[in-house]
């Protein structure tokens, strides 16, 4: 039995109860029908009764129900199951408004002219509450037991099935779902633009700089990422291409950018723990690599930018135009981007000369470079080995008709058969090993001092750099340098410096043996003091005063000058009255130092200053040492003498100093940098050319004789300081200006460096001149004989001491006639005679010099012991320098030294 509210319903339907319901107005009958109809007795048990009671009931056919309750037209009139008389309401019970189980509220209404509860009953509805209508006007009201009991109702789902919804919600979900994520990325394609070329990342165009010999096609170094971009038509053939599509995109000339099939794939691998497999395409990877704003981090946001950015770049590019980008981008191993640079990396040739297995060795490496390099270093070639048949393979299965020969399939598989293109020896070059490392240092250096440009700049900037460097000239200076040096053991040090007195250029110099191991340049950071190689200087300022060189000065010892100690000739030797032009030939200090005298110091600061010394150690020479600098208390590097001395060659002109002609971007040829072409008149030609004579019989009758030059003409000025600690030749030709000097250093005991005597009391007329002459010969060979300008005899003579009488021609002594004298003066007390730098009685002018000469470039001078004011080389900013046991005699000038001693 059914219960359903509180109406019970017998099996066989024979008899209804409705135990005290009271609600009689819900179902349109009165209080007196449901209690008619509970007292009698159910008629009509049978099927036949129930069927004449039906037949009894019908209404005839057409006939409409009256409003309130009647039939819909065209609807068939329900039938009758009570039996009873019609509109007898104490016989019928009018079912139309009852509820009937599973059924919805009767949608009928109060009955018509009968009054509620008549009406023929709607039919039950199949939800909770049937549609039954309204009494009619003939009074009855029906119940269809066909539309209301459960048992014709659909079964409730139970259990879990009560929580699953149905497809039709799930498909609609899913379609709107879909729908929404086409749309947004629609409009997150849309919003994801193109990047520029201009946007390209660093490291996709990072290229390094070449830097060249002063011809500009001479490759003196390397430096930096190698990649040298190519045209994809003109540079690469097709078997190159085909190489790289075969080992890593086959489709890539026929996908919209990127490879449904392959993310699949690889999508597939990772769900089912498979072998990770790639999914980029050429185009993909292109997008990653070579654009700004996408990384190599594995993140879902990456990815689907980057699948946009490659299907727009599909759209708007070539596929030639892309695979172009991809050759010059992707890493192939040995430092080598892009596939120019790989084919010098691994064959020594260009890209255009690639066999068909070099090819295909080197497009194999994209899969995994750094591995196979790591490979390859401990001789394992079986990786690569094993991709350059992977893409042999893939080559014939592209194109059978021209690669078909590279395969064999005689086993019933596709086998390589194509011989393994094993690569070049891998040959790391260190391009500042020897002495090409000294080169390197100062075209860096001059680039960040005159246009900023980093190291790091220069490595990725793809700059062509074009020195002034001429590498059989550089050849020429290490080989006249070491072949004397060597003899005389360690810590005997050379410098040498060669300028082209037309424009300034360095065209050779000598640094060191091996700039790994010792990058202190001797030639430009190793400053020593001058010596009497800086009194053209003084004799430039003399003529320049309007004085010739005929003038007559006082030759004899000693000189006593205002502030400063009395200096003597060499050897202590009197020359008496004497001419400029003998003076200097004989390199006699008495006279220089009263012609410094006569012209003033800072006119003598000036010339050499403009002519290429340091201007601040000028003047703290001068400031130190008062007028012991016109006998070369300065110190200069031999770089710096070689520039002075050029502006003698070339008519009093100076130029200033450099090692960089020119700097141009490789890819565009665009010149962003050019050597300087002004230049300064420091003096006027004709005082060139009369202090030129006077120093071409330094080398003809002079100290200088050492020097001299078979073929050609031939100019300069010899210097050793006190005790041949430090010794110089600086001459010229026409063509070109050379200084050389010379030094020795040791380490002490306690590990410092302090400088001694050369071996030998070597002067600048002796090994310096030597070395100069045989670097010169070979610098000149085969270039044109260059003649001096006549003197020109220019300006007044100026005699400071009378004309003396004729005398015979005094023959060079075999001394070095320059040298600073070895004996201080002293009283008849036998101490020293109120001099400056005196140390009579133990003060501040004792023995503890400093040590070390001016900071060179990135080197800081050594700490200067306390308590010496004396002369010598600055440790630090004006801080005096180390000095021998002699030190603060100004007789014995300190020891000058580099910052290399052995």
């Amino acid at each position: 039995m059914t219960e359903r509210g509180r109406v019970s319903y017998s099996t066989n339907r024979g008899r209804e109860e409705y135990p005290g319901r009271s609600d009689s107005g819900r179902h349109g009958r009165t209080d007196g029908d449901r209690a008619a109809r509970l007292t009698r007795p159910a008629e009509g048990g049978s099927a036949e009764g129930r069927a004449s009671r039906r037949l009894e009931g019908r209404r005839p056919e057409g006939r409409r129900r009256a409003p309130g309750g009647g039939e819909r037209p065209g609807r068939r009139a329900r039938e009758q199951e009570t039996g009873a008389v019609f509109g007898d309401p104490s016989e019928t019970m009018a079912i139309g408004g009852m509820r009937e189980p599973g059924g919805r509220r009767a949608a009928g209404g109060p009955g018509g002219p009968a009054g509620p509860g008549g009406g023929h009953g709607g039919r039950g509805g199949r939800g909770r509450r049937g549609r039954g209508g309204g009494g009619g006007d003939d009074g009855d009201g029906r119940f269809d037991g066909s539309h209301g009991f459960e048992d014709d109702e659909k079964p409730r789902k139970t259990g879990w099935r009560r929580f699953v919804p149905s497809w039709k919600i799930l498909v609609a979900v899913f379609t709107i779902g879909f729908v929404a994520v086409g749309v947004l990325l629609a409009v997150m394609y849309s919003m994801t633009p193109l990047p520029s070329d201009s946007q390209a990342q660093a490291s996709a165009t990072a290229r390094g700089s070449v830097i060249y010999y002063n011809d500009g096609k001479k490759v003196l170094a390397r430096l930096g990422t190698k990649r040298t971009p190519i045209n994809l038509t003109k540079d690469v053939p097709k078997h190159v291409q085909d190489a790289v599509l075969a080992a890593e995109n086959r489709g890539f000339r026929e996908e919209p950018g990127i490879s449904v099939r392959g993310m699949t794939r690889a999508l597939w691998s990772a769900v089912t723990g498979g072998e990770v497999t790639g999914a980029s395409t050429i185009t993909q990877q292109v997008a990653r690599n070579y654009y700004e704003g996408l990384s190599q981090e594995r993140a879902l946001s990456r990815k689907i930018k980057e699948i946009f950015i490659a299907i727009k770049m599909d759209q708007e590019k070539s596929k030639d135009d892309i695979l172009e980008l991809y050759l010059n981008t992707i890493y192939f191993g040995r430092g080598a981007y892009g596939i120019e640079a790989a084919s010098q990396a691994f064959f020594k040739k260009s890209v255009r000369k690639l066999t068909v297995e070099e090819a295909a060795y080197i497009a194999g490496r994209i899969q995994n470079p750094v591995a196979f390099d790591n490979a390859e270093a401990k001789g394992n070639y079986a990786p690569t080995e094993g991709r350059f048949h992977y893409v042999i393979k893939g080559l014939a299965t592209m194109d059978p008709a021209t690669y078909g020969k590279y395969v064999s399939t005689s086993s019933g598989q596709t086998e390589s058969v194509a011989k393994f293109a094993k690569p070049k020896k891998n040959e790391v070059r260190n391009y500042f090993k020897g002495t090409t490392g000294y080169m390197v240092d100062l075209v860096l250096r001059e680039l960040k001092e005159k246009q900023n440009l980093s190291r790091d700049e220069i490595d990725r900037g793809g700059y062509s750099i074009t020195s002034t460097f001429d590498p059989d000239m550089m050849n020429a200076a290490k080989r006249a340098v070491e072949g004397k040096v060597k003899q005389f053991g360690k810590g005997v040090q050379a410098s040498l410096a060669a300028v082209d007195p037309k424009n300034g250029r360095v065209l050779a110099f000598y640094g060191g043996p091996d700039y790994l191991k010792k990058p202190w340049n001797v030639s430009f950071d190793a400053r020593k003091q001058a010596a009497s190689a800086f009194k053209p200087y003084v004799l430039a300022a003399w003529l320049d005063n309007g004085w010739s060189l005929n003038s007559y000065l006082d030759g004899n010892n000693p000189v006593k000058l205002e502030g400063t100690n009395p200096i003597w000739n060499a050897g202590r030797k009197s020359w008496g009255s004497i001419d400029v032009t003998k003076a200097t030939a004989n390199s006699v200090n008495s006279v220089f130092a009263k012609m410094g005298e006569a012209v003033g110091l800072d006119k003598v600061v000036k010339i050499a200053s403009e002519a290429g010394l340091d201007e601040s150690r000028l003047k703290d020479a001068e400031g130190r040492h008062r007028y012991l600098i016109t006998i070369g208390s300065a110190e200069v590097s031999a770089a710096e003498q070689a520039t002075g001395y050029a502006a003698f060659a070339n008519e009093g002109k100076h130029y200033d100093r450099h090692v960089v002609i020119e700097v141009k971007q490789l890819a565009t040829k665009a010149r962003i940098y050019r050597e300087k072409r002004a230049f300064k008149q420091v003096f006027s030609p004709e005082v060139a050319a009369d202090a030129t004579y006077a120093m071409q019989q330094v080398v003809k009758a002079g100290t200088g004789t050492n020097a001299a030059l078979a073929d050609r003409p031939v100019a300069g000025k010899t210097g050793t300081n006190n005790e041949s600690k430090e010794a110089w030749f600086v001459g010229y030709t026409p063509q070109l200006s050379t200084a050389v000097g010379m030094y020795k250093e040791i380490k002490d005991k306690k590990g410092q460096v302090k400088e001694v005597p050369l071996p030998g009391d070597i002067g600048g007329g002796a090994v310096p001149a030597m070395i100069w002459r045989d670097f010169m010969a070979e610098a000149l060979k085969g270039k044109p004989v260059e003649q001096f300008p006549d003197p020109a005899r220019v300006g007044d003579q100026h005699d400071l001491a009378p004309k003396p009488k004729p005398t015979p021609t005094v023959e060079p002594t075999d001394s070095p006639e320059d040298t600073l004298p070895t004996q201080p003066p002293q009283n008849d007390d036998g101490q020293c005679e109120n001099w400056p730098f005196c140390d009579n009685e133990g003060g501040p002018d004792d023995d503890e010099g400093g040590n070390g000469n001016p900071d060179g470039p990135g080197d800081p001078g050594d700490p200067g012991n306390p308590g010496d004011p004396g002369p010598g080389n600055p440790g630090g900013p004006n801080d005096p320098g180390p000095g021998s046991e002699k030190q603060n005699n100004p007789w014995f000038y300190p020891d000058s030294r580099s910052r290399d001693g052995s």
